[in-house]
């Protein structure tokens, strides 16, 4: 198989889809893998580095993908580019179909299969391919530090000569792999930690990492998640009160980080502008749903915004590019555990149409949009 890899890096974006590691192993298997040039720089990957493992370095993306039978992308959504691609070829990356339904269109009209690799079905055996997780994971880490810097003050109690300085509190809004990984974190640093959800089911992991739970737990919030494992969207009751009891907490923390989405949707509003003036000055939000149009009114995207009180609101985009490295390691490794899903016995190109892996994350086949959130 020809695998090629593309330069996604610009803007806020960062990561690479294969690193030197992967790609040494995809040219042990025997596939034949290009590199375009500069790929993996913002990475700390040179092209040296991709050339000692036997990869070819080209000259842009066009090149790579115009005889690449996979194309590996972080983003994936550049319509001009797969009107060069081979018909029948296949391109992965993080697509946001709901979003760009348009370029899912160009695939299929270019005769290109899309993997949208969000849409990677949440079952234990393509935990390995999971990037959401992946990347996720390290938005919640990287979110706490950050927060941490921004706030200035210590996180842990310090007991001193000179006196004692208290914890800092933070609070974890959205309790999914981003928002678990924020609690280990804050509580790693020493923070005083709360959460938040509507899902019941993470109010033991919440317990597990030694934070506590903050929730109006009625009887909607017990049936307040999907067979997905997602949140669902509340009625306006619940929402009402599950902001009651924010409000109180919120008036009294540190440090907040949001971290709710719901698939497909808007970003629901959880801090409001009335719960923003309750807060100390000093006071950080890191809103880790900006791009989905934020869990913080005020929140924008790309900007730190202070207020008239002095709370900073964090809506900094794409935090896994924010480390690079760890990120583009991982999102390769999911994505090493993909190709076998696309790969015949021979090395060939063959995707196995029967594998629900590749039914649940394949927006375009023979020419055609087929994913059934795209359909109609």
């Amino acid at each position: 198989m020809k695998i090629s890899v593309l330069n996604d890096a610009g803007g806020d974006e960062a990561r690479v889809s294969a690193t030197p590691d992967s790609v040494k192993g995809y040219v042990a298997s025997g596939h034949a893998v290009s590199v375009v040039k500069n790929a993996g720089a913002d990475a700390n990957f040179s092209d040296a580095d991709y050339k000692a493992v036997g990869a070819k370095i080209v000259a842009s993306n066009t090149a790579a993908a115009k005889t690449a039978d996979l194309v590996m992308s972080i983003t994936g959504q550049d319509a001009k580019l797969v009107t060069g691609m081979k018909k029948g070829a296949g391109i992965t990356g993080l697509m946001n179909p709901t979003d760009n339904p348009k370029y899912a269109q160009a695939c299929a009209k270019a005769g290109v299969t899309a993997y949208a690799l969000e849409y990677i079905p949440r079952i234990s055996r393509a935990q390995s391919m999971d990037v959401l997780s992946s990347q996720s994971n390290l938005s919640g880490y990287r979110a706490v530090v950050e927060g941490a810097g921004i706030y200035g003050r210590a996180m842990p109690m310090m007991m001193t000569a000179a006196g004692t300085v208290a914890p800092a509190k933070c609070f974890i809004m959205g309790v999914g792999v981003a928002g678990l990984q924020a609690i280990a974190t804050a509580r790693r640093l020493g923070a005083v930690t709360t959460a938040t959800d509507v899902r019941p089911a993470t109010k033991e992991q919440v317990a597990s990492l030694g934070a506590k739970f903050i929730a109006v737990e009625n009887e909607e919030f017990k049936a307040a998640e999907t067979a997905g494992g997602y949140a669902k969207q509340m009625s306006a009751e619940y929402q009402a009160l599950q902001a009651e009891l924010t409000a109180t907490h919120i008036a009294k923390q540190d440090i907040v980080i949001t971290t709710a989405l719901i698939p497909g949707r808007k970003a629901p509003i959880l801090v409001t502008k009335k719960m923003l003036d309750t807060m100390r000055p000093g006071s950080v939000l890191v809103d880790l749903a900006v791009e989905r149009g934020g869990n913080v009114e005020g929140a924008k995207a790309g900007e730190i915004v202070t207020t008239k009180n002095g709370v900073r609101i964090v809506g900094l985009l794409n935090w896994p590019s924010r480390m690079a490295s760890d990120a583009s390691n991982m999102f390769a490794r999911n994505l090493k555990n993909f190709l076998p899903l696309v790969t015949a016995e021979d090395g060939s190109y063959a995707p196995d149409w029967d594998d629900e892996i590749i039914q649940g994350c394949t927006l375009t086949k023979d020419g055609e949009v087929v994913h059934e959130r795209l359909k109609g």
